[in-house]
């Protein structure tokens, strides 16, 4: 463990994202191993055993993919060849986390499509939630196989900063094969000095970063600078470490970080709740009686069907939407698990009902208490 790396406490979560890179995974002779995995995957455990949750998000598909192709001609290096590759990569990859860890694997392909659209967003959101109370360790990668542009813009240190949004992480760590930020690229000045803590990722800060240090991986320091920032937005703080170090690992999951940590400039809740509040509404709204007004206000409850009148206007699926209490008082606002026709069909409805009435479900929450915020105080 480098002595000029003392170690700092870690910021105390419950949800954390791990982002492991392509270069601790992939073998000197091509392919995968489990050398820098093996610690990786017990700190996973361990942190299981304590009640927490991680989700994984890891690299590796394409090496795993040209390794499996060594014997033959090796396609080119474009898009639809390194597609070709992580398609081919994906199996082992997962099969290399299955065989470390005591709990089910699940695979999770997304693309940027995935987040960016809400109703996919919600979908993707649900899976992974789920996954989690199921106690199931869900592994998250691109799905290169299909992405146009994304195989490099996408790097998975940035798609770790949108899953760590997604999931309402409380970290998100990534593990590296360079045990922190430092002042100026330590391959080409030894005198360069490591960065402990960051407080505000500046301009400055930003021009520390080099390009890529691994033949097999898409991203370098400045796109784990990028994530930071991206997961600071959504309120949440990021921890750099070195990977290849099983003492550094080891320690994580005693709650001491050897590495750099950048501070998040609100907390997670203040972040979500700030987007909930300001976030575009759609040209609708949901009427609850007085009694789910009421259970909305004490800001822990999630709106059920039994609670609501009725829906003005027309939303869908995804949409953020305002609800409001039978005199059209605006009482709280959320993201919709169900559009303005079904939640009308759902009025009145015990939640137990809804798959009675529609056909299908998408979960008992009309809006779940995590994607709401609170507008008003209603008094009985």
């Amino acid at each position: 463990m480098a002595e000029h790396l003392p170690a700092q406490p870690l910021p105390n979560w419950r949800r954390a994202v791990l982002k492991v890179g392509s270069n601790l995974l992939a073998a000197d002779g091509g392919g995968l191993t489990p050398r820098h995995a093996r610690a990786l995957a017990a700190f996973i455990g361990d942190s299981h055993a304590q009640g927490r949750q991680v989700v994984l998000v890891s690299s590796g598909a394409v090496a795993a993919g040209r390794a499996l192709l060594r014997e033959r001609a090796l396609p080119g290096d474009d898009l639809a060849a390194r597609q070709a590759l992580a398609a081919l990569g994906q199996a082992p990859m997962i099969a290399l986390w299955q065989s470390l860890s005591p709990r089910p694997v699940a695979q999770v392909l997304l693309t940027h499509d995935d987040l960016r659209h809400r109703r996919r967003y919600l979908n993707a959101r649900a899976t992974l939630r789920e996954l989690l109370l199921l106690d199931v360790l869900p592994v998250v990668n691109e799905n290169d196989t299909v992405a146009v542009d994304e195989l490099k813009l996408g790097d998975n240190d940035n798609l770790a900063a949108i899953v760590a949004a997604l999931v309402d992480a409380d970290l998100l760590l990534i593990a590296s094969d360079i045990d922190a930020l430092y002042d100026a690229d330590p391959r080409r000045v030894p005198s360069a000095v490591p960065v402990p803590h960051v407080s505000t990722l500046t301009a400055e800060v930003m021009a520390m970063a080099g390009g890529s240090g691994s033949a097999v991986g898409t991203g370098g320091m400045h796109t784990k600078l990028e994530a930071a920032v991206k997961a600071g937005a959504a309120g949440v703080p990021t921890v750099l470490f070195d990977g290849r170090n099983t003492e550094t690992v080891a320690a994580l999951a005693a709650g001491q970080l050897h590495g750099t940590l950048f501070d998040a400039p609100r907390s997670r809740m203040q972040a979500r709740k700030y987007w909930l509040r300001h976030a575009p509404a759609a040209p609708g709204s949901i009427l609850v009686d007085d009694g789910a007004a009421r259970a909305l206000a004490g800001g822990r409850a999630s709106l059920l069907p039994g609670g609501i009148v009725g829906a003005d206007g027309e939303f869908h699926r995804g949409d953020m939407v305002e609800i409001v209490d039978v005199t059209r008082r605006p009482v709280a606002r959320g993201l919709s698990q169900y559009g303005a026709a079904e939640v009308r069909r759902l009025a009145g409805r015990h939640s137990s009902a809804i798959d009675a009435v529609l056909g299908y479900s998408y979960g008992a929450e009309i809006v779940h208490r995590d994607d709401l915020v609170v507008l008003a105080e209603v008094h009985s």
